[in-house]
């Protein structure tokens, strides 16, 4: 008599059922939550909500660690999107003021809570960094 064994039968999960509000990876909204989610439009968004209206300059000052060309590509690109107004005037030498549309003040409050979530929690992330940088000798982050 010959003893025969099967392989265990292993349940496959199925994969969730997502509806059309739930699939940011394969739809358009891919695109706008690259832009809201980059970290220099978030601190813009966060920053112009602040403080209102302000001048590239007076920006670029309340942006830490944005370089100019950052700064304009970015801006350049919020305003594509609809999120940031950009005013001009004719003055010597010219006024160019940015502010946060009618849209980008509904990410307000939204932006708002990831800074403070950031700000609340940076104590822990910088300790989950050591520990993981302690174990992984060698490893570095990659450059933004």
């Amino acid at each position: 008599m010959s003893i025969t064994s099967t392989p265990p039968v292993v349940p496959q999960r199925a994969a969730p059922q997502l509806t059309r509000a739930h699939e940011p990876l394969g739809c358009r909204a891919h695109e706008v939550l690259a832009r809201v989610g980059d970290k220099w439009s978030v601190y813009i968004i966060h920053v112009l909500g602040e403080a209102g209206t302000l001048r590239f300059g007076e920006l670029k000052r309340c942006v830490e660690g944005i370089s100019q060309r950052m700064l304009t590509v970015t801006l350049r690109s919020l305003e594509r999107d609809g999120l940031v107004s950009r005013a001009m005037y004719p003055e010597m030498p010219p006024r160019v003021e940015y502010a946060l549309t009618p849209l980008a003040m509904t990410l307000r409050g939204i932006v708002g809570q990831l800074v403070e979530w950031s700000q609340a929690n940076l104590p822990a992330i910088d300790g989950a960094r050591a520990r993981y940088d302690a174990q992984v000798p060698g490893w570095a982050p990659a450059e933004d």
